[in-house]
């Protein structure tokens, strides 16, 4: 997918037929994979009645949120049933985009490569194996027990945000710095909402210290560095604040990834998207939580953790595979990328046509640097 043009950038955030009548393919939680198309378009020949919708996904589990979350926000009654060994959810037509949203914002969805078998009927029916999970344990550098491994990235973080508010029902969550888009749309969605803190730094930082120490919250969100705006928050100072009042404390480490920084030692989670640099062929989507084990709540996460992925794993077996392989040539592309971004930041950075430049080398250095592993670079994200 190529949006080559600003005009072209904005006609599709806007919904243009204009640009997305040209798109074939893109990402596949915002445009639906073809193989997918082509699987709901079959369950929906078979399953739905006249002014009826049909999506499928992967576990009854997901189905069964979406169905909840679909008869909450449209209104009206939906309908699970099983469909080729997966799972189908039939909306009425007026809660189609419900529906849609849900797959949108929680990335529990349904893979080219498992809609491809499923269509053939060859549909495997274990998720991701251990041998997998063991090779992707050693590329994120945890022990296997404590990492688990989703469909999305955004499945990953939906997963680790259903812990934290079955811990603390009816509070909500505190989110620090602006994050990528979907992150604070599963706050604001699912829950009892977020409290949305867009600098995380000052009075503002100050007094959400003090929320946090007072227990006000159930988890506290954060990302290291936070996309697009490249900030990171004094991880240290929110750390001993969130373990003063047992909150718990995810944060998404996909801009740089783990190669870079490491925030587990002061998170009690740390989310990450293996679409982007450890799988870094675009071929499949992933993502991961990890459990710091030095956490005092690492037995009650890792307790619920299991309750809902019993497996470790929701991630389809091919896919798993080959995110596996993909993962090889994991510490090259994060090397190669810190080399040429900081070539490209210095440039950006001394152009007289260029304002400003959001990156760690030049935003919130020091609190990025003292999360910076041996070795470690500012990684390849920025903005200007």
């Amino acid at each position: 997918m190529c949006l080559p043009t600003w005009e072209s950038v904005l006609g599709y955030e806007e919904g243009h037929k204009r640009v997305t009548r040209k798109l074939q393919s893109g990402y596949p939680r915002f445009f639906i994979h073809p193989k997918v198309v082509a699987l709901f378009g079959r369950a929906e020949q078979q399953l739905a009645q006249n002014g009826e919708r049909v999506m499928v996904f992967p576990t009854r589990c997901a189905c069964q949120r979406a169905q909840r979350y679909v008869e909450r926000r449209a209104l009206v009654a939906a309908r699970i049933t099983s469909f080729e060994g997966l799972q189908a959810l039939v909306v009425p037509d007026q809660a189609y985009q419900a529906m849609r949203d849900y797959w949108k914002h929680t990335g529990e969805i349904v893979s080219s490569r498992q809609a491809e078998d499923c269509l053939a009927g060859k549909l495997l029916e274990e998720g991701g194996g251990r041998e997998s999970r063991e090779t992707l344990a050693k590329v994120m550098r945890v022990p296997v027990e404590d990492l688990f491994v989703y469909e999305s990235g955004m499945a990953a973080i939906y997963a680790a945000y259903r812990v934290v508010i079955k811990r603390r029902p009816g509070k909500k969550t505190l989110q620090l710095e602006f994050p990528y888009v979907d992150a604070l749309k599963i706050q604001e969605k699912f829950g009892s909402g977020v409290a949305f803190l867009p600098h995380g730094s000052g009075e503002g930082m100050a007094e959400a210290l003090e929320r946090i120490r007072a227990g006000e919250f159930a988890g506290v969100f954060c990302e290291v560095p936070s996309n697009p705006l490249l900030h990171t928050v004094d991880l240290g100072v929110l750390s001993l604040a969130c373990r003063d009042s047992g909150t718990p404390l995810l944060v998404d480490d996909t801009v740089s990834s783990h190669l870079n920084v490491d925030a587990l030692p002061l998170a009690d989670v740390v989310t990450t998207s293996l679409t982007k640099w450890v799988s870094g062929v675009g071929d499949v989507m992933a993502g991961s939580v990890k459990l710091n084990p030095e956490s005092p709540l690492y037995a009650e996460l890792h307790e619920h953790m299991l309750d809902q992925s019993p497996q470790q794993s929701t991630l389809y077996a091919r896919d798993a595979e080959v995110l596996a392989r993909n993962a090889d040539g994991f510490e090259e592309r994060v090397a190669a990328a810190n080399r040429g971004a900081d070539v490209v930041a210095a440039f950006l950075a001394d152009h007289p046509a260029v304002e400003r430049v959001w990156y760690p080398k030049f935003i919130d250095r020091r609190d990025y640097e003292t999360l910076m592993v041996p070795g470690g670079g500012y990684g390849g994200l920025m903005s200007f």
